[in-house]
């Protein structure tokens, strides 16, 4: 486990430990939440750009729209 230093204004910290009293946990407990939130977000959102740039294949498509139309595949 590694150890983070993190400058925020008084504000914002005052507030930061306002909500997680409000949610009976600690400031770390919440940055840890968020942290984990935005990973899982960036990580679909990666998995997501990968899958447009693969896109569909030209055969796929063609079988697709053979079927959709009523027509054979070659080979069938």
């Amino acid at each position: 486990m590694a150890a983070l230093t993190l400058r925020i204004p008084d504000d914002k910290h005052q507030r930061l430990r306002a909500l997680a009293q409000s949610r009976s946990t600690t400031i770390n407990r919440l940055l840890d939440e968020m942290t984990t939130s935005m990973l899982a977000e960036f990580a679909a959102e990666t998995r997501f750009k990968l899958r447009i740039t693969r896109g569909t294949k030209p055969q796929e498509n063609r079988r697709y729209s053979s079927r959709r139309s009523g027509g054979k595949r070659p080979g069938d």
